[in-house]
């Protein structure tokens, strides 16, 4: 004979199934989510993650009134559900800005709004605080109660254990409809905040297209193409699949598009103009290998020399001034590395030392360090070491083979850098120059 389940547990209990039955999961959107890397050529975009649930359904359209005539109404009426609007938008295909005479409409502003929200580090914070605002509302535990009783009176006959599970897959349908709905109420909780935000960028892609034309720069779509393949092949998607999950989520994918699509000709834009002007500092590049941690300064050898003007312990203030003098007079004698030797030879007492390579971690500071900045050939002025007065120089440097990657990557950031201050520069003189009118 089988035990059947008829009982009605207290709210305190229902409560408590909520929270440690699997109603209330470990909360991360990210794990949720789909995350979009920015592709390799573009300028720095924030990353945007997408949950994997849609937003709720839209509540239903009211019955048309009868008298309303046909065609009446077209300038709001609503989008159709997964084209990735916002729902029902007055006016939305309305023009917001005129950028140089090409417009940008309420719905882009809306579009792009959406698309910056779900990369917006505010809303994992505020889905977790709103979801665990919902689980300790009265509704929620009534909610929950109506589905047991519900399950309880389809299902007499059936055993507890049976019952029990089919309980619980209706409580993890139920929970999930409550993240759903956590995480929708944050990301409209921080539209509002971002429009401006979403205007700006949206007035700068205009302008970097519009200049991107002019030199016949514009990326290409199949080069959209392959980002957005890219990005979903790591969200284990097919580009048609990432699109449409893209659209449940009311964000149209032409929005993405469009941006990287801005940014990468906008890259095509710099190199043209100012790809010939930008240099890096082999100087600049050694300091940096050298400073990396962990490295000690080893990331290059040095070739040095130095002359040693010698000073005899429990010498006083005046000799020791004289040495510096005659140390300071080598220094300023010119002739870098070539002339050390026979400069050496001038003075009484000095030594001359051909030290060759050296790697800076075996070098004391502050010589290091003024090695490392000194061009090559330079002699440093006269410091006080170990065996008395001492004036160095830098003969050369050489990488060390182990550390070429890290001396290229270094290039390539410092590159970038260049490049991103020419382009702030250039776009804020576009925006000077631009006819931008606000509707």
């Amino acid at each position: 004979m089988r035990s059947t389940l008829r009982f009605s547990p207290p709210r305190r209990l229902l409560l408590a199934a909520i929270l440690t039955a699997g109603l209330c999961p470990a909360w991360a959107v990210a794990q949720q989510g789909i995350t979009v890397t920015t592709p390799p050529g573009t300028q720095p975009l924030p990353e945007v993650v997408v949950p994997n649930e849609p937003p709720p359904p839209a509540p239903a359209k009211p019955k048309a009134n009868p008298a309303t005539k046909p065609g009446a109404g077209a300038k709001s009426a609503a989008i159709k559900p997964g084209d990735g609007s916002l729902g029902k938008v007055t006016g939305a295909q309305s023009i917001a800005v005129l950028v140089n005479d090409e417009p940008i409409t309420g719905y882009e502003i809306q579009q792009r709004q959406r698309l910056m929200g779900m990369g917006n580090a505010n809303i994992g914070e505020r889905a977790q605080a709103n979801f665990k605002n919902l689980i300790k509302q009265k509704s929620t535990n009534d909610r929950l109660k109506a589905i047991l009783e519900k399950t309880v009176k389809e299902n007499e006959g059936k055993s507890r254990e049976e019952i029990i599970a089919i309980f619980e897959k209706r409580k993890t349908e139920f929970a999930k409809g409550l993240q759903q709905q956590a995480v929708e109420n944050a990301r409209q909780s921080v539209m509002p905040g971002i429009r401006k935000e979403a205007l700006e960028e949206l007035i700068d892609e205009r302008l970097k297209l519009q200049e991107a034309k002019k030199l016949n720069v514009v990326v290409g779509d199949e080069d959209v193409d392959k980002i957005m393949a890219s990005i979903a092949e790591k969200n284990k998607m097919t580009a048609p699949e990432f699109a449409a999950h893209l659209k449940k989520m009311g964000a149209d994918p032409a929005v993405m598009r469009q941006r990287f699509k801005a940014n990468m000709s906008w890259q095509e834009v710099i190199r043209r103009k100012f790809g010939a002007q930008i240099a890096v500092n082999d100087r600049d590049v050694d300091r940096i290998v050298a400073n990396s941690p962990g490295t000690n300064g080893d990331g290059i050898e040095l070739q040095v020399q130095r002359i040693v003007l010698p000073i005899p312990a429990g010498v006083d203030q005046k000799i020791m001034a004289q040495r510096m003098a005659e140390g300071d007079n080598l220094a300023q004698r010119g002739g870098g590395c070539a002339q050390m030797s026979a400069n050496a030879t001038t003075v009484a007492g000095a030594r001359f030392d051909n030290l060759g390579g050296r790697l800076p971690s075996a070098i004391p500071e502050p010589t290091r360090s003024l090695l490392l900045a000194a061009k090559d050939g330079e002699v440093l002025p006269p410091t006080v070491g170990a065996e008395g007065v001492e004036i160095w120089a830098v003969c050369g440097r050489k990488t060390v083979a182990a550390d070429l990657e890290r001396r290229q990557t270094v290039q390539a950031e410092l590159r970038q850098k260049e490049f991103e201050v020419m382009a702030k520069k250039h776009l804020k003189d576009l925006r000077q120059d631009a006819a931008i009118e606000y509707r």
